[in-house]
């Protein structure tokens, strides 16, 4: 397995309202100004309000300001499984989402710069390391037999394409064979009968994305 690289320094003085408006277009919604283009007719886009609510709430933990309302401290892994209801004349999608990973990557330079200052470099790389390794170990294991099956005519992710997916995170590991932190952000299966339990697949992928940002 390759080293990981020495993480970078983030920019502290990142702003993450900012942030969500880069590359977002405003618009004059209903005469009111708006992060985010519309979603178009007939297509569902994300509740506004639940979306600025949660930008709002990143700006907040972001910043050091306490959560008026104890929520729950607010981190990367967060940020990517933030969810929002789908509704007519809602924030159209794909611009939300690239806003939402730019955030996360924000929160996660900020968490390594904090640990880096609290354990130092030489462990924050250390620990990266065994984490991938613990990844590789689980990825590297034989074809079909990565991951738990769906129960007897349940649907799951089609084996062939997660198979498929890991084989390329292993050459990541094993040889630093390049890819990014939004191609496996992307990434998406097909289903099929007694396929990979979802859950499983997606807590992997996730904790690669982890990794990948700890080491960015």
């Amino acid at each position: 397995m390759t080293d990981p690289t020495t993480p970078a320094e983030p920019d502290a003085s990142v702003d993450v309202a900012d942030m969500a408006a880069a590359g977002a277009d405003q618009t004059e919604t209903r005469g009111t100004s708006s992060l985010f283009p519309e979603a178009p007719r007939r297509v569902l886009g994300y509740d506004k309000a639940a979306v600025d609510a949660f930008l709002e709430r990143a700006r907040q933990e972001f910043e050091g300001e306490p959560s008026p309302d104890g929520t729950p401290y607010l981190d990367a892994a967060s940020v990517r499984t933030a969810a929002f209801p789908l509704v007519k004349r809602g924030y159209a999608i794909e611009p939300v989402d690239a806003a939402l990973a730019r955030i996360e990557d924000a929160f996660a330079a900020r968490d390594r710069e904090a640990a880096v200052a609290t354990t130092g470099t030489r462990v924050w790389v250390e620990r990266a390391r065994d984490d991938a390794q613990v990844l590789l170990d689980h990825l590297s294991r034989p074809r079909r037999r990565r991951f738990a099956r769906a129960g007897w005519l349940r649907f799951g992710y089609r084996t062939d394409e997660v198979d498929l997916v890991a084989d390329r995170l292993v050459e990541y590991f094993e040889t630093g064979r390049p890819i990014t932190v939004d191609q496996v952000r992307a990434v998406a299966f097909r289903m099929q009968r007694r396929g990979y339990q979802e859950e499983q697949v997606d807590a992997l992928l996730d904790a690669v994305i982890d990794v990948m940002l700890a080491v960015r």
